[in-house]
């Protein structure tokens, strides 16, 4: 078991592409599942996250506070303005740019710690930054999405705040404290996670590409090129950001791949619940979870091999 669950983790970005692709040919099955899903999956996601942490996660902060600063600070500026600027040169309709900006401006995604592992980064500089990042994004993410498409459309920041708290900050406080209280417990399963929480993001990726699987196959090959920039631009930012201040190669790699992969699964929700109105605002967060995935594993396969 261990074995199969080891497999499904290194080859996630093949198996969320393998649903993706699936969900755009047969849309159907995944159409019949009702959008509501989103929520409580990515709900588990965090969950599972919180049983992986330990107040020993959260040492970094005081122990390495500027390496963590740079990092969040990174998220919450490259990847906004980036999603900001991309969206204005390639003239995205408002729906796109709102999906495009919602991606931007949420924390970093939980698959970044897999792919820093893989890449022999800092680990706990990237669970710390992931961690310090997702406890900030109930304030950070509605703000931010008000300050980059409040003139698009009407963003609830209130609305958007609950929502964060609800789908991702409970779940995760909710898991970490079984996690202390529970640990015997809890240490059967951490080893499972990583598998568990690869196939529920595939999942969540079919289940939003099947009800958006028209819109994806008429005009998807511009937002493609669009999240596919985006991505790569906050990989190489980010690492250039660590560079830049003079930080080791394990923290470039762990920021360099902190900043580029976000928390798609959380874009697509808000896009759900909030702008429901705007269909195709769900488009981009589930063509990221496909594409940084991918581009995850590719560097991760790159970094690991580079020294010092």
């Amino acid at each position: 078991m261990k074995k199969i669950c080891d497999f499904i983790s290194r080859w996630m970005g093949v198996l969320v592409l393998l649903m993706a692709v699936i969900a755009m040919l047969v849309p159907a099955p995944f159409e019949a599942v009702g959008t509501w899903v989103v929520n409580p999956m990515l709900g588990l996601i965090m969950f599972g996250m919180g049983l992986t942490l330990s107040p020993r996660d959260f040492q970094v902060l005081l122990q390495r506070p500027k390496d963590v600063l740079i990092g969040t600070t990174a998220q919450f500026v490259v990847m906004p303005l980036m999603a900001w600027l991309l969206t204005r040169v390639f003239s995205l309709s408002d729906e796109l740019t709102l999906g495009v900006i919602l991606v931007g401006c949420c924390p970093g995604g939980t698959a970044s710690n897999v792919i820093t592992y893989l890449a022999k980064g800092d680990l706990a500089l990237s669970v710390g930054v992931t961690a310090t990042s997702t406890l900030l994004a109930p304030l950070m993410t509605p703000f931010l999405v008000w300050l980059f498409a409040g003139t698009l459309v009407h963003v609830d920041t209130v609305g958007m705040l609950l929502s964060i708290v609800y789908v991702i900050i409970l779940p995760i406080i909710v898991g970490f404290l079984i996690q202390h209280y529970m640990p015997v417990l809890t240490q059967r399963a951490v080893a499972y996670l990583p598998a568990f929480s690869s196939l529920v993001i595939a999942a969540l990726v079919g289940i939003i590409v099947g009800h958006n699987a028209h819109q994806l196959l008429t005009g998807g090959m511009m937002v493609l090129l669009v999240v596919v920039l985006h991505n790569l631009s906050g990989l190489l930012l980010g690492y250039s950001v660590a560079r830049f201040c003079r930080l080791s190669l394990g923290k470039r790699k762990a920021l360099s791949i902190e900043v580029g992969m976000q928390n798609s699964g959380l874009a697509s929700s808000l896009a759900t619940i909030h702008f429901a109105v705007y269909p195709m605002a769900a488009v981009p967060g589930a063509i990221f979870s496909v594409w940084h995935n991918i581009s995850g594993a590719i560097m991760a396969k790159i970094y690991s091999s580079m020294k010092e």
